[in-house]
This record gives C-alpha cells, sequence and structure tokens, in this order.
C-alpha cells in the first residue's frame, strides 16, 4: 500500500465515521461505539479487499459480506453509502418508520446487504452456508464475516466455526473486532472469551492478530487470507471502542447509546477535523 493508497482509505473511514454519527443523532438510537471500532475494516472490505459492485448488488459472482454483529448496522450502512449503493441521506433517516434503513440489516430492503442479521451468533453460520454453497458450486467468489468479541460468547459461533474447519472453506474469512467491550462491561470480565486465537485454531482455522484499525496490518491480513488454502481464515482485529470521537473511546456506555445534540456537535467537529488534517496532509 503507498502513501496514497492509505490517505485515500483514511478519508473515506473519516467519512464512515462521520455516517455513523449522522444516523446515530438522528435516529435517537442505534449502537455507535461498535461501529466507530469497525469503520476501518468496512472501509478495506468495500474500498478495496471484496469484489463488488453498486450497480449490481446481487451480481451472481460478488463477494458476500454477512455482518454477524447487526447491532453495528450503523457502520455498515454509512460504508455502503460511501460506496455509492444509496445516498447518503438516507443515513439521517435510520430506524425511521417507513425507512430503508432499519435498526439491525435487512437483506430484502437494502441494497448491498447480503444477509439480515441481528440476533447474535447466528450470522456467521449464514456465512459458512454462503461458503459452503460457493465450494459446491465450484464458484470463486469468497465470503467475509465481521462479528463482535462479545458476540462469540454465543455457542452457535463455535458450531459454525467447527463446521467450516470440517470443511476446509479456504474462501471464507471471518473476522472479530476484538474492541474489549461489551453492553454488559469489558469482555474479559463478562465471558472471557481469550485467547481467540487459540480457539479459531483449535477448529482448523489459520490466523492473524492485527490492529484493527491500521490499514497497513489490515491489508496484510486480508492478503495473507487470500493465500490461505485448505482451511478457513480468521482475523483478530484489535480495535478501540468508539474510535475517532474522544469522549466515545474505550468507553462501554457508547455501546448502544446516541450522542444527544451537544455530542453530536463536538463528534461532528472532531471528525470534520480529522478530515482537514488528512486532506492537507
Amino acid at each position: 500500500m503507498n502513501a496514497q493508497e492509505r490517505k485515500e482509505l483514511q478519508l473515506t473511514a473519516a467519512k464512515v465515521r462521520l455516517g455513523i454519527v449522522e444516523g446515530t443523532f438522528h435516529a435517537k438510537s442505534g449502537h455507535p461505539g461498535g461501529s466507530l471500532s469497525s469503520a476501518d475494516l468496512f472501509t478495506y472490505l468495500y474500498f478495496k479487499e471484496m469484489n463488488i459492485d453498486p450497480k449490481e448488488p446481487k451480481a451472481p459472482n460478488r463477494d458476500r459480506f454477512v455482518l454477524s454483529k447487526g447491532h453495528c448496522a450503523p457502520g455498515l450502512y454509512s460504508v455502503l453509502a460511501q460506496r455509492g449503493y444509496f445516498g447518503e441521506e438516507e443515513l439521517q433517516k435510520l430506524r425511521h418508520i417507513g425507512a430503508m434503513l432499519q435498526g439491525h440489516p435487512d437483506m430484502k430492503g437494502t441494497p448491498g446487504v447480503d444477509m439480515s442479521s441481528g440476533s447474535l451468533g447466528q450470522g456467521i453460520s449464514a456465512a459458512v452456508g454462503m461458503a459452503l454453497a460457493a465450494q459446491m458450486d465450484q464458484k470463486s467468489y469468497r465470503v467475509y464475516a465481521l462479528l463482535g468479541d462479545g458476540e462469540i460468547e454465543e455457542g452457535q459461533v463455535w458450531e459454525a466455526a467447527m463446521f467450516a474447519g470440517h470443511h476446509k472453506l479456504s474462501n471464507l474469512c471471518v473476522i472479530v473486532d476484538n474492541n474489549g467491550l461489551q453492553i454488559d462491561g469489558p469482555v474479559s470480565q463478562v465471558g472471557g472469551p481469550e485467547p481467540i486465537d487459540k480457539k479459531f485454531e483449535a477448529f482448523g482455522f489459520e490466523v492473524m492478530t492485527i490492529d484493527g484499525n491500521d490499514f497497513e496490518e489490515i491489508e496484510k491480513a486480508f492478503q495473507a487470507a487470500r493465500t490461505c488454502s485448505g482451511k478457513p481464515f480468521a482475523i483478530v482485529a484489535k480495535t478501540v471502542k468508539g474510535k475517532g470521537v474522544s469522549y466515545m473511546e474505550n468507553q462501554v456506555g457508547w455501546h448502544g447509546k446516541a450522542p444527544n445534540a451537544e455530542e453530536y456537535a463536538i463528534a461532528k467537529e472532531e471528525l470534520t477535523k480529522t478530515l482537514e488534517v488528512l486532506e492537507n496532509a
């Protein structure tokens, strides 16, 4: 990755974060913390990694993405808007009655959403099914699933992981947003899923642990996933919950709370300044 590519990704990620704040503020509800921590992962996936075309959101050979931690839909919606699946004005209608963007992803009503999700633990199973279908049909598309570190306390996650390892689904890439916080507090105190990497390895995955807010490391991980053969790949992405908004960073209270007018103004000012600094760098 050269300096210009990195700068463009950083600029896009800042815009995605602005969209997250915009959406949750206007909804007066939602989940900004985990959406912000995942913004760099969303950005890399949709702007560099995946084979997709916003003009053909249902193209048969497109890569698939499943947001297993479906409550972080504000992040997915924001990157979809940036990528051109729908207008950015839709973000201000998040969670409004009759609007396109529901509180959790809906594959029937939102362009670019490959799987409806929200009930934690289930998304990875859908992704595994998609990857198996591609393998059985001898198709070349890849499948990506983003999970939360609190979500992986669900047993169904590990049933799906066992199935993926058994069937050697090398077209499957699982990403864990390891920001260390879930709705009830620190993940280490609530369910203690560590060591995450060793668990996925035990189920037959190749695993890489990275800084999930660093595009250089994100790129290395996805490149490794593409060259991995004979087994699925898992990326444990260490991130900062609420990344990019000072008062939200590493604060568990921002898991599922929308900013008020004053907080919205501060977040918008901070992210706009981040954009300006990047543009002038």
